[in-house]
């Protein structure tokens, strides 16, 4: 989108936001019932008059490690995306194998689990394409550990649930724009109200762009997200919501792969942060489309019952090019590469049906929640490689950039398959005694994939029933231990050398710990212990011969740890949240593996507010992680432990109008962005923000 485009965007939610007060004067105050937050399962949400959707438990019945970043903090700090967001929190690491490909991975596993309002987005790699955009969620919470309760599958890493913004009705409306480092230009505006004189129909509207040069050479990015959602009270106990949300990410000088770590001899490489393997005429946009329906019923004893339907449509367009081994260090010769065109579609329809509610037994109180849900996914993949392709040789520590392919062959099919997954599971949440609860569930999931992949059979038919038991104990008005125990089932999508998928992997986890609350319960601590045993994990061996297709093994990979975690606030002008994680990541040999994972992270942030200074604020973030390598040829290439502080400050300029200054990367750290494939490129470098936020 252009910048003229955008700024027409901007005045349309400008218009939308003069418009909605008309209909707000009249309608109910949403701020007059104060929310409640509470725990679903290990998902905190804010419980509005419509009822929840699962289990209400507070932080400190939930026997799990939980994290929960408002909007609030995501603006204050910058953090735009989820690639940003998620490297702040506790325990969760997040590794840029590419510019537009990146994992992320709490407790030695990388995270697979993905939900959007407690939906679940299963089978999927853990790998976002391009940079998921933050502007129409509330809220992000991640629930480390193996969340086994509400997901069924997936790794004992952590689960991430975004929450989306929802319709108020109070009339409120937010501008903003920002401009930084590398020309990075954003806005954003977001209004929402009621849309009838009764306020039973309400609207929210998102609109989002980002368009930036980058620190790295021929790269840039413009995405655009678009986020509307309506909500209807048919009766007092009756609601119907439908939404749709669309992220176009367009990026150019993308790099497929990353920079070679080591000349031929084993010399590794010095490079500028901005070297990049990249050519100006690379691209890859993904486009995302989510559309959801939600239909909810009160029952006069108390009782919800909630549909949900998705349906996601993603699809993406890139030419790539990939250069892979290593330059000899004198005449610069010997980088190979490839390059090709290669468009895709996945289609996903998810079906969810959940009913809560209270049963009374043994003269007390304790809560019940059913569900089943369904999932079928279709992926389409095309690959066409263009003819006589050649990287030029290296000159001194840089890569020149190869000219364009004259063709590309005609796309072929290269996969073609078909993903079904259908999970019932129950829970009750017992109330033993006032101090005494207990958490018992169960998930049963079956699983088929029928299709082809690159000329093999993707055909397995698979059912698991995984238990979940965990229990709090309140040793007073401020303490709480807890404990979880629950059974790991993931299928995966890696092959082995013959292209076949690995069957599932499989395993158990535990976690025991102390949940604290402090000054008036404004302060929030946590200390946790954590063991997870996991067999037939799929781990990178090599390539397929005559490929560059990646192929795996199942290993049996075995992780200890503790965590140590805080948030909220000590006074009521000064805030902290943060975390330490240590852990172990061995096989059933004893040995070390995942040698490009950190074994130690600290991420802390704290914020302080003067309100006699035109209610400045200023605040500061810090991340920190021990060593960590990978091999190169016969090298051992080591990216020593290493820190980032970011800091920011925002003044009121009018009652409406707030300026902030970010400075990203303060002190100019040069790090890799992960070692995951013994390849990497420089992470961004010291990098400056101003924005203006207008409310109306």
């Amino acid at each position: 989108m252009s910048r003229h485009r955008l700024l027409g965007s901007a005045s349309a939610l400008l218009f939308v936001s003069l418009a909605l007060p008309a209909f707000a004067a009249d309608a109910p105050d949403a701020s007059d019932a104060e929310p409640t937050e509470v725990v679903v399962l290990g998902k905190r949400v804010i419980r509005e008059s419509a009822g929840a959707t699962g289990l209400d438990l507070s932080l400190r019945q939930t026997p799990q490690s939980v994290t929960v970043v408002s909007a609030a903090q995501m603006k204050e700090f910058a953090l735009t995306d989820a690639n940003q967001l998620l490297s702040t929190l506790p325990g969760i690491n997040v590794e840029a194998s590419e510019t537009d490909r990146t994992y992320f991975n709490s407790r030695g596993f990388d995270v697979v689990n993905f939900q959007v309002d407690g939906v679940g987005q299963p089978l999927d790699w853990g790998l976002q394409t391009g940079a998921l955009d933050v502007a129409i969620f509330e809220r992000i919470e991640a629930v480390r550990g193996a969340n086994g309760m509400m997901t069924g599958t997936g790794n004992p890493s952590a689960t991430i649930n975004y929450i989306r913004k929802r319709p108020t009705k109070d009339f409120r409306a937010n501008l903003s724009a920002s401009y930084g480092s590398w020309d990075n230009l954003r806005l954003t505006g977001d209004v929402s109200g009621a849309l009838n004189k009764e306020g039973t129909v309400t609207g929210r509207f998102v609109y989002a762009n980002t368009d930036t040069e980058s620190y790295l050479d021929y790269y840039g990015v413009n995405r655009n997200v678009y986020y509307g959602v309506l909500s209807w009270d048919i009766t007092p106990k009756l609601n119907a919501t439908a939404g749709y949300s669309k992220q176009d990410n367009l990026a150019t000088g993308n790099n497929w792969g990353a920079l070679p770590l080591v000349y031929t001899d084993g010399t590794p490489i010095k490079y500028d942060v901005s070297a990049n393997t990249s050519a100006p005429w690379t691209y890859w946009d993904t486009h995302n489309a989510t559309t959801f329906t939600e239909l909810s019923y009160q029952f006069d004893n108390g009782w919800t019952v909630k549909g949900i339907y998705t349906y996601k449509n993603l699809s993406d367009e890139a030419k790539l090019t990939y250069a892979y081994n290593y330059p000899d260090k004198t005449t610069g010769l010997g980088v190979a590469g490839f390059a090709g065109y290669y468009p895709s579609s996945w289609k996903q329809n998810l079906f969810d049906l959940v009913a809560n509610g209270q049963v009374s037994l043994f003269g007390r109180e304790h809560q019940v929640v059913v569900g089943v849900n369904s999932n079928e996914s279709d992926t389409l993949r095309w690959a066409g490689e263009a003819a006589g392709f050649a990287y030029p040789a290296y000159k001194g520590v840089q890569i020149v950039a190869p000219a364009e392919p004259t063709t590309f062959a005609t796309p072929y099919e290269a996969a073609n398959v078909t993903d079904k997954l259908t999970r019932a599971y129950a829970a009750v949440h017992l109330n033993f005694t006032d101090r005494f609860k207990g958490l018992v569930g169960f998930n049963a999931i079956d699983l088929t994939t029928t299709g082809v992949s690159y000329g093999v059979t993707q055909d397995r038919a698979e059912n698991k029933v995984s238990p979940y038991v965990g229990a709090t104990y309140d040793l007073n008005t401020n303490i709480s231990l807890y404990a979880s125990y629950t059974d790991i089932f993931n299928p995966q999508a890696e092959v082995d050398i013959n292209r076949k998928r690995l069957p599932s992997a499989e395993g158990k986890s535990y976690e025991a710990g102390v949940k604290t609350e402090w000054f008036a319960r404004r302060l929030y601590a946590t200390a946790s212990v954590f063991k997870s045993e996991q067999s037939h994990l799929a781990e990178f061996v090599g390539y397929i011969p005559n490929t560059w297709d990646s192929y795996y093994a199942g290993v049996d990979t075995i992780v200890k740890g503790y965590e140590f975690e805080v948030s909220g606030k000590i006074t009521p002008d000064w805030s902290i949240n943060g975390g330490w994680t240590d852990l172990s990541i061995e096989n059933s040999a004893g040995q070390d593996v995942r040698l490009y994972l950190p074994r130690r992270s600290l991420k802390i942030s704290t914020t302080y507010n003067l309100p006699q200074y035109n209610d400045l604020k200023l605040g500061a973030s810090l991340r920190w992680q021990s060593d960590v390598e990978t091999t190169a040829l016969t090298t051992t290439i080591k990216q020593e432990a290493y820190s980032v502080v970011d800091l920011f400050g925002s003044v009121r300029v009018t009652d409406k109008a707030r300026a902030s200054l970010n400075i990203k990367n303060a002190f100019d750290e040069k790090y890799w962005g992960g070692l995951r494939w013994g390849q990497s490129f420089y992470a961004a470098p010291r990098s400056v923000i101003v924005s203006l936020d207008y409310s109306f």
